[in-house]
């Protein structure tokens, strides 16, 4: 085996979003390995986002989370204002009365709409789309922004990135672990799992039971459309979250809000479910479609609740995951990557993270199973 790289005190596998987030955290504090399996960091998930920040978006476990990163998004300029509108139907009142109560009582800042206010924020709304809710913080992410950032300030730090670096072996080497790839290999005291559609596979390599993390697949279409999508528009989205879209450089990106059971790989859409992104948007809005000019698709991870996975493996000393994160983990990462730091580090709370409540993210939930 040639091209070792050293020892760490932490090794992190996976440089998307979650684990170049943690890496910059950590990176200040100990010796930081990020390894990347493939030619980029961010090629899956991170780089296919058509992330936003929404107050409710991943239910009320997730709101701390988001709350508490929403004021770093916004101080480092890596959000746009937008809004977002949550739309029903007349047999929807109910649960969007319900739905702005519930976020509401966390703390998000949501107001019922009556169809006329919603008729002037989607111009063509169809008229069976008479209730919604409008949350006025919802903003665009920059996703790639946030993502640099993180890279270059765990870099700026002393971490070491390797890519094309697919792990294939990890090993018990004394009280820390050794871990391989096809070009090399390195020693850490402690893995940080963030390999988020392969978070179970790597976990089984190290030893560890899986969680039951599974991909999901979320289809994305850009499409051409008469009228433009004024900029002003709004991220709509429906309240039994069966779609959603936003306008996007004079074009709008639309989605079936799909999740669909997939393997960890390259992710691709199905023209089936292109079909039903377009069919449902042309039941929301009068538009024309002129052009369906793009459709991709990314891979969301989530564990059996919903919830992410932050914290120590119960079982196996020295694994600690930080996975598990679906569709919510940018949105979530400046606060998300803070916890985890301090957990991995054992490193006391600060006032980013004071008010979240660690435990309801241990993996040790699932230990019972």
């Amino acid at each position: 085996m040639n091209g070792l790289v050293g020892d760490f005190d932490i090794a992190i596998i996976g440089a998307g979003m979650a684990g170049a987030s943690l890496a910059a955290e950590c990176a200040p504090h100990a010796r930081v390995l990020l390894v990347e399996a493939e030619d980029t960091p961010g090629y899956h998930t991170t780089g296919r986002s058509a992330a936003f920040w929404e107050e409710t978006y991943g239910g009320p476990a997730v709101v701390p989370l988001t709350m508490a990163s929403g004021h770093f998004l916004r101080e480092g300029g890596f959000l746009a204002p937008r809004g977002g509108l949550n739309i029903g139907q007349a047999a929807d009142r109910a649960k969007v009365e319900a739905f702005v109560e519930t976020f509401t009582a966390l703390g998000a800042t949501l107001h019922l709409q009556s169809r006329a206010e919603m008729a002037a924020r989607v111009p063509g709304l169809r008229a069976d789309w008479v209730v919604g809710a409008w949350e006025p913080g919802c903003a665009d992410i920059d996703v790639a922004g946030l993502h640099q950032h993180y890279l270059a300030a765990s870099k700026r730090t002393g971490s070491v990135l390797r890519v094309r670096a697919r792990v294939e072996q990890i090993e018990r080497e004394g009280d820390g672990w050794r871990i391989a790839w096809a070009s090399g290999e390195a020693r850490a005291a402690v893995i940080a799992n963030a390999a988020g559609a392969w978070a179970d596979e790597l976990a089984k390599l190290a030893g560890a039971k899986p969680l039951g993390i599974a991909p999901l697949r979320r289809t994305i279409v850009q499409v051409r459309t008469d009228p433009a999508p004024q900029d002003d528009l709004p991220l709509v989205l429906g309240i039994n979250e069966d779609f959603y879209f936003k306008p996007q450089g004079g074009r709008l990106w639309l989605s079936p809000h799909d999740e669909i059971p997939d393997v960890a790989g390259d992710a691709a859409p199905e023209e089936l479910d292109v079909a039903i992104a377009i069919d449902r948007f042309e039941q929301v809005v009068d538009w024309k479609i002129g052009a369906l000019e793009r459709r991709w698709a990314g891979l969301r991870s989530f564990a059996p609740d919903r919830l992410p996975v932050y914290g120590f493996d119960p079982a196996v000393p020295g694994l600690f995951w930080f996975a598990g994160q679906g569709g919510f983990g940018i949105q979530t990462a400046p606060a998300a990557a803070r916890l985890a730091a301090q957990l991995l580090l054992g490193q006391p709370r600060d006032e980013l993270t004071a008010e979240i409540d660690a435990a309801a993210y241990s993996p040790a939930r699932f230990a019972a199973g």
